[in-house]
């Protein structure tokens, strides 16, 4: 890892893009993905810190889109309301030109924890956040160090 960078270097989110199963999502505005640490203490004898240990994951994240369809209605309403919990994949990839590759990560298991069925506002611009659960995540390009 190189001790300076040069200021274009730093990833614009602006350069981003979103696909659900294979549908790109153009009205995605933000996602975020990441997985949270479960750790047990361990105790250990001569010492009064308690060490920790890594013994699961879980996966948590969020998506933001511009409101301009009824996108996940469509796809979500009739499954949700049957009691089944649609599993889908979540292909996230920033390309800005400035940095030298393209990040892109695969998000498998893909829940989402609701689902937002009216929200609008006079005079001001749709927006919908649906937050998810993910099993597992890949990294499928890297930007090199």
């Amino acid at each position: 890892m190189s001790k300076f960078f040069r200021p274009d270097m730093v990833l614009n989110g602006t350069w981003g893009n979103v696909w659900i199963d294979s549908d790109y999502m153009a009205q995605a505005t933000a996602l975020q993905a990441k997985f949270k640490l479960t750790k047990t203490d361990v105790a250990q004898t001569g010492t009064l810190a308690k060490g920790q240990k890594t013994t699961g994951i879980e996966g948590t994240g969020t998506l933001k889109l511009n409101k301009t369809s009824s996108y996940f209605i469509s796809r979500l309403l009739s499954d949700i309301k049957q009691g089944k919990s649609p599993v889908i994949t979540i292909i996230s990839d920033i390309d800005d030109p400035t940095v030298n590759g393209n990040e892109r990560v695969k998000l498998t298991g893909v829940m989402f924890d609701e689902l937002t069925l009216a929200d609008w506002e006079a005079g001001k611009l749709g927006e919908e956040s649906y937050p998810f659960t993910f099993e597992d995540a890949e990294l499928l390009d890297a930007i090199p160090d």
